[in-house]
This record gives C-alpha cells, structure tokens and sequence, in this order.
C-alpha cells in the first residue's frame, strides 16, 4: 500500500455513492457502510498504515472485534498486540479521518455495499467487550466447514485417535487462511458453553495428513471471542447420558475415547479446572496431562466433581498425556 490517492480505473462515482462518502467525512455514516469498506482493503505489513487505517475504521464506527477480525488476514497478525493498540486507538479518540477510509476503498474498486441501505446509530464502543455468542462470520465459516474425512481423517489417524461423529462439534475446512497468509486444511471445531450449550467460538487447527501444519501458531480460537465455560462437545448431547469422558485437548480427548465414550475436549488447563457438574453425569473420567498445570487442573475438578456426587477415574501416564503413549505404543 503506497498511501497514493489515485481512482479504480474507469470509476465514475454515482450521486448515491458520493454521498456515502461525504457523510463518512462528517462522521455520520452506517458502520455496516464503514465495515464494507475496510474489507475492501487488504490488511497491510507496514505498521504505519494498518495503524491510520485501524484509526479511520474507528473513527467511522465499526466495531473492535470486526476490526480485530480484519487484522487477522495481515501479514504477522498477533491477537494481542493488535487488541491493545485497538483498545488504545479507541480510547485515545482513534486519531483517524474516516473519509480515508473510504478513499482507499475506493481506489480498490468498492463501490459503497450498503449505500441504499437505512443507516443505524453509531453505537459506543465499548473497549473491554467480548462478545458471548459466536459472530456471524464464525456461524457462517462451520456452515462452510465439512464432515471430518480426506486429510482431516488422515491427520487424526496417523495421531492415533478415534473419529468421532459425524454430527460432533469437529469438522475440516480444505482451504482455510491462516492470519500468515498460508491457505490450507484445518480442523475446525465448534466451542460452546458447557450449560446453556450457546455457540461462542471457533477452535481452528492448521493441518497436513501427517501433522500440524508448520505455521505459527498452528492452532487459533476466533479474535474477540469469550470462551468462559467454552468446551468442545466431540460427541453431541443425546449422546451423553450417565457418564463423560473430558481432556484438555482435541487429540487427547480423542486418545480417551478408545476407552470411554462419549468425550468432550476442555480447551486447556483453566476451562478443565473450572468444569462445573452437569446434571444427570454419575461418572466424569478425566484425561490428565502429565504437568504441573494439568495435575492441578484435574485434581480441582476431580473435587468439585467428587463433592457433587459423581464417581471420578483420572488417568496416569509418564509421558504427557494420552496421546503420547498410543503414539509410543504405536
């Protein structure tokens, strides 16, 4: 991105169009006008732009998380990074002139999405914010993604683990985008809260038929997402009646189930620990990894288990965890 101030080629703005922008210039635009727009522009490397460009996406009313989203696609995206120099941007007053938002826009040929639309509001953003239900654009990335097979079903057998339901909350996309810009296979996985079983997220892991693929990091939740109470239910709810099966991980909670079914996948250490007693569940088996965090985390909920009533097996190994030893086994 030169910053140049050129027109696409053979555009000839419309009246409707010309006054979209003019109320970006007066701040008083439809974000979703404002949103359309910044897709348009390619997320770039150099850091003096995407830090005018994120300035101009504020000032013109989108929102953080679809900011965040946008930044994803860049060259070295880093979640953290990029949410506090959000956050600073939005506090600070964005110092950023939404009208050049659009000029670049416009020089990569948008041509103003929403322009008929009714405009809403400009709502305030609110800095600290994350959203508790799964975003429009995560709905519509699992309705893209597929029944686990192909590469998916390769990369889960050469790991030693069961393949779960069809009808779990595992699938593969062929030709996911990494925020470094690597296009490949992905396990996708659906996060939801353990009680009220809403969607909040998406778990997403970059793969080839052998492994993980070699990106960094290889696996990324969605930006801007909560995942308080978030787990991944591999095998669905009518599949659950008196006993589960629970690990931190995917592959580990995979490597369970050649033992016990159904299984479920607690995202990490933390949501492990903090797993709450399910109505109904007598027997929870936890797949303990072997560290210092994961023995902590599977003693907490052991107790917390234990103090509800249910029987609880945790498991032992030397190695990590479960998935270690069918890989040494094997």
């Amino acid at each position: 991105m030169t910053g140049q101030r050129k027109s696409a080629s053979g555009f000839q703005p419309s009246g409707a169009f010309q006054s979209t922008v003019q109320r970006e210039f007066t701040g008083s635009a439809d974000p979703r006008e404002a949103y359309s727009a910044l897709r348009a522009i390619p997320c770039p490397a150099d850091r003096d732009t995407w830090w005018r460009i994120v300035g101009s996406a504020l000032e013109a009313g989108i929102d953080e998380d679809e900011v965040l989203t946008w930044c994803e696609s860049g060259p070295g995206f880093n979640c953290i990074d990029a949410r506090s120099t959000i956050r600073s941007l939005a506090r600070r007053g964005h110092s950023g002139r939404s009208g050049s938002l659009f000029r670049l826009a416009r020089d990569r040929g948008w041509r103003g999405e929403y322009r008929h639309a009714p405009r809403r509001p400009v709502q305030a953003v609110q800095p600290d914010a994350l959203r508790t239900k799964l975003s429009d654009w995560g709905r519509k990335l699992w309705r893209e993604c597929q029944p686990i097979g192909g590469i998916a079903a390769a990369y889960l057998t050469a790991r030693n683990c069961v393949l779960p339901p069809v009808d779990g909350a595992l699938r593969w996309h062929p030709k996911l985008k990494h925020p470094s810009g690597h296009v490949g296979p992905a396990l996708v996985a659906l996060v939801t809260n353990a009680l009220t079983r809403e969607p909040i997220s998406l778990h997403r892991t970059w793969i080839t038929a052998t492994g993980k693929a070699d990106v960094q990091p290889a696996r990324l939740y969605l930006a801007g997402h909560d995942l308080t109470d978030g787990v991944i239910r591999l095998w669905p709810d009518e599949l659950v009646t008196y006993g589960l099966g629970i690990a931190e991980g995917i592959e580990t909670a995979l490597s369970l189930a050649w033992g016990f079914t159904p299984v479920w996948a607690m995202l990490d250490a933390g949501h492990l620990s903090g797993f709450k007693p399910l109505p109904g569940i007598e027997t929870l088996a936890i797949a303990c990894d072997n560290d210092p965090a994961g023995i902590k985390a599977s003693r907490e909920c052991s107790e917390r288990w234990s103090a509800a009533g249910a029987d609880v097996i945790v498991t032992r190994q030397e190695v990590n965890d479960l998935n270690d030893v069918l890989e040494v086994a094997a």
